[in-house]
């Protein structure tokens, strides 16, 4: 299947205006390029968390199902949107989470501490930063998830509740990712048991009244409100 490689060039990053003490690495959605959302970072965050460096990773092109075979940026394949819970792209998940993967090591062998390192991502993005951040060996701080799902063929894989908080965002007209996916997302993470044994319910979730596949300024302000939040505690 052809695929571009995925070198550090094809990672955009807005720099900390202070001294560097945290990080975010944003997965754009299918058929996006990071540079829509570097700018959009930019405006939106930039100034509003000096001390953090934001890492927009660029997805490889893919041939993607749904699009009749079509090269699109895509982390995995999606055969038909919303998803249907059997399709699962076990290749191309497991290149994608090594992506991800590197960025963050690539960060604690620079000196952050992975609770201050949190991955975000938009719809097959917010996929993806769950699929890693349910399953990575490493404590992070945190991860938002914009219209997204936990893809089924996954879950196998997710053994314990997060040991950080996470932060759901759904418009609830969503028609490609209905909100319904996230509702039954956030079920499963709930019901996951902790290594004492008790229940993870560290998972906010917000909905936004009318919104569909996209995001607004209130969806914004929560993302900014959330990191803020933990880069305090």
């Amino acid at each position: 299947m052809p695929r571009t490689s995925n070198d550090a060039s094809q990672v955009l990053v807005i720099q900390p205006t202070a001294e560097h003490k945290a990080t975010v690495i944003f997965a754009h959605g299918l058929g996006q390029v990071n540079a829509t959302w570097h700018m959009a970072f930019t405006k939106a965050f930039a100034h509003q968390f000096p001390t953090v460096q934001w890492l927009l990773p660029q997805a490889p092109l893919r041939r993607v199902s749904m699009n009749q075979g079509m090269l699109r940026p895509s982390w995995f394949n999606i055969w038909q949107l919303p998803p249907h819970p059997a399709d699962y792209d076990e290749q191309a998940v497991t290149e994608s989470i090594s992506t991800i993967e590197d960025l963050i090591l690539s960060q604690i062998h620079s000196g952050i501490d992975p609770k201050r390192i949190f991955l975000m991502g938009f719809s097959q993005g917010a996929a993806l930063s769950l699929m890693v951040g349910l399953t990575t060996l490493n404590e992070l701080g945190g991860v938002i998830a914009m219209s997204g799902w936990l893809p089924a063929g996954y879950r196998k894989h997710i053994n314990l509740a997060p040991s950080f908080p996470i932060l759901w965002c759904h418009g609830t007209h969503d028609g490609e990712i209905p909100i319904a996916y996230g509702t039954d997302a956030v079920n499963f993470i709930k019901s996951l048991s902790s290594s004492d044994g008790s229940h993870s319910s560290g998972v906010a979730v917000r909905t936004y009244c009318g919104l569909q596949h996209s995001i607004n300024d209130q969806e914004l302000a929560d993302i900014a409100a959330f990191l803020r939040a933990q880069l305090q505690s």
